[in-house]
């Protein structure tokens, strides 16, 4: 009877303990590659490259924080000079989540980032710069589902206002996650905006 029972526990815990392990995880750590995209055929549409890194800690049962920091650059070669650009973002938010099934989430943050632009020309041997700053402030709101097991998906569409004349305007994000195992998995994202695109390929570790 002992064994009976046992085995049945087992058997009733086995569903649940699979769902805790497709679960979708707050807390993670990030990092990869990313890029920027610009559409506009004046500037030929230029694209500056980079890494970036960026985490979330759940810090209750429905909310977490999140941060990150990234770096793109591009180098313009002339005859006789050269122009670097360099964009670098620091960012910091909060988030809430609630369950609107057993593998979708909805989901909406609010975030802290701060724009910094460098300009570098390089002529005869002298170097001229320029640096600018703006902060921004963005709210989103959306959904997080697992489609399966091993994959999970997003969907955020928010808007973006800020300081020293930047303009408003709304973003959209999409992105997706396929997971080797319970830590480890591969993140790509992209993130819409104006006339701005920016795209990720990282690799996720979550807790």
């Amino acid at each position: 009877m002992r064994k009976i029972f046992l085995a049945s526990t087992l058997l009733l815990a086995a569903p649940l303990t699979a769902l805790a392990d497709d679960g979708m995880s707050y807390t993670y750590v990030e990092g990869g590659w990313n890029q920027l995209q610009m559409n506009s055929s004046i500037l030929n549409d230029p694209k500056a490259n980079g890494g970036y890194v960026r985490g979330s800690f759940a810090i209750a049962e429905q909310v977490n924080v999140f941060g990150g920091w990234s770096r793109v650059s591009d180098t313009t070669r002339y005859a006789f000079s050269s122009v670097k650009t360099t964009l670098e973002q620091p960012h910091l938010g909060i988030g809430y989540h609630m369950p609107m099934s057993e593998r979708v989430d909805f989901t909406a943050d609010i975030a802290w980032n701060r724009r910094t632009g460098k300009g570098e020309v390089h002529s005869d041997g002298m170097t001229y710069s320029t640096k600018t700053s703006v902060n921004t402030a963005v709210g989103n709101f959306g959904v997080r589902g697992k489609p399966s097991a091993k994959t999970e998906a997003w969907l955020k569409a928010g808007y973006m206002d800020g300081s020293d004349h930047f303009k408003g305007t709304w973003t959209g994000t999409v992105g997706g996650q396929v997971s080797f195992n319970r830590t480890w998995g591969v993140v790509a994202e992209g993130q819409f905006y104006d006339d701005f695109a920016e795209y990720r390929v990282g690799v996720r570790a979550s807790f």
